[in-house]
């Protein structure tokens, strides 16, 4: 059988390298769910891979893009337990490998999903899995998020930002986020305690002794924003491939950094399910497109001017 997908051929920003085909649809191998994607949802990461500059050690062509689905289980493997046909499920499969998100179907292993949250659309499910994992993982599994602490939060009305907010209150922590005046309402409305304009501020002068960084940016900016922790405070970086001197940075400041990869991860999966139906926890999507927008959605995440997420819909043709 044949699906639709939206494939690259070539590394590099060229719009004809790439577009909707038909493929054979993939078959579930023992241990795998294959699921019928309504939603794809759209990360900077996506982006970067298409340009060739990031993960493609793993990676070849031709390719397929996306980790973020959801959607419906068609079919599972042998021995699968977890699921059923019919399920509701969102997951973040395969990465960094490729899990072929921009299709009308994804095969992957059982563990790298969730139920869907109960009262969760399915664009809503779509634009959850890589930046909630990823904000999840920094705060909880590597920062060790407590009460009381204050917390940096670097692009906190992004993808990633927004949730991470998100995870942090409802953890007891003191939130400080950085984004643009424009979001500064956006950011109150998630429940951060302070709002800084990194476009007016020279965010290590107004901010200091906090006690856990979320860095989404890399650099010399990385390096900078460092200098806000408290001696023995902790930067998880998510840029920290492209912050070269990062470990003696922080050993000259008597702080700690850490250099972070988001991993398909069903329990923190089912976490965020948890906070989304105790209500502690909300998705922001800025904008949907058809999955032939995909291009369009790649720029829009590469201007670094939108709210929270972009996710790809998955029209299914008669029949499919």
């Amino acid at each position: 059988m044949k699906m639709r997908a939206f494939q690259q051929g070539v590394w590099g920003d060229d719009p004809d390298s790439c577009g909707l085909i038909e493929v054979d649809r993939p078959v579930p191998a023992p241990t795998e769910i294959l699921v019928k994607v309504a939603a794809a949802g759209v990360n900077p990461v996506d982006h970067y891979t298409r340009l060739g500059v990031a993960y493609n050690r793993v990676l070849s062509l031709p390719f397929v893009n996306g980790w973020d689905v959801a959607g419906v289980v068609e079919e599972i493997g042998y021995g699968v337990t977890l699921f059923r046909p019919g399920d509701r499920v969102f997951g973040m499969p395969w990465f960094p490998r490729q899990a072929g998100a921009y299709a009308e179907y994804v095969t992957a292993p059982s563990r790298h999903f969730a139920l869907m949250p109960a009262g969760l659309s399915f664009v809503e499910a779509a634009a959850l899995p890589l930046a909630g994992l990823t904000a999840w993982q920094m705060l909880v599994d590597v920062g060790q998020v407590q009460a009381g602490q204050r917390v940096l939060v670097t692009a906190a009305a992004g993808g990633v930002g927004h949730l991470a907010v998100q995870v942090a209150k409802a953890h007891g922590a003191h939130v400080i986020g950085t984004a643009r005046a424009a979001k500064h309402r956006f950011l109150e409305s998630l429940g951060v305690d302070e709002a800084i304009d990194y476009t007016t501020s020279d965010i290590p002068e107004v901010i200091r002794d906090v006690d856990l960084v979320v860095q989404m940016f890399g650099g010399e900016q990385a390096l900078q924003t460092m200098t806000c922790l408290r001696p023995g405070g902790l930067m998880v970086n998510s840029q920290g491939a492209w912050t070269p001197g990062m470990g003696l940075r922080a050993a000259e400041l008597g702080v700690r950094a850490a250099a972070f990869l988001v991993e398909p991860d069903a329990a923190g999966l089912e976490n965020l399910g948890e906070l989304i139906e105790a209500g502690d926890l909300r998705v922001h999507v800025d904008r949907e497109l058809p999955l032939t927008a995909a291009l369009e959605a790649h720029e829009l995440m590469a201007s670094a001017r939108t709210t929270g997420k972009v996710v790809l819909t998955i029209d299914h043709e008669e029949g499919q």
